[in-house]
């Protein structure tokens, strides 16, 4: 895979990733009872711990666009990584309570996510790698035979 097509394919998954994570997170603050049982009803126990989640998630995904806009590399591999992390661990709270939708979403989303972060790492370590040989080649003299 293509360095290109790498970063494009990271930008994307992680877009999604960071949005998707950020509009449940802002949902459960705006309307909870689209995210648990009616009957939980809105507590201000419940509306703090929905900001609480929300606070990581909002800057994460601010941080993902802006270097999703200036096509910063390392600072996708770092927070689509965390990203991903975070999908994880969303994961392990919907095990925790048996709910299978909350499982597998976020597990989906963690295992996509880590894909594409590999595929990056790989493709820009690839090019590196290329790079630094093609310099050295460069800088090899010429032999008279």
């Amino acid at each position: 895979m293509t360095t290109i097509k790498a970063i494009r394919l990271a930008s994307l998954v992680t877009a999604i990733n960071v949005l998707v994570a950020s509009g449940f997170s802002i949902a459960a603050i705006i309307r909870p009872q689209y995210l648990v049982p009616a009957e939980s009803g809105r507590t201000q126990a419940s509306l703090l711990l929905a900001m609480y989640a929300a606070a990581p998630r909002i800057p994460l995904a601010l941080f993902a666009l802006g270097a999703i806009y200036k096509q910063a590399t390392a600072a996708l591999l770092i927070l689509g990584a965390l990203a991903g992390a975070m999908q994880l661990l969303d994961a392990g709270i919907g095990l925790f309570e048996h709910d299978l939708g909350k499982c597998a979403g976020p597990l989906f989303i963690a295992v996509l996510q880590f894909l594409v972060v590999y595929l990056l790492h790989r493709s820009v370590r690839i090019t590196a790698a290329n790079q630094a040989r093609i310099t050295s080649d460069a800088n090899q003299p010429l032999s008279s035979n």
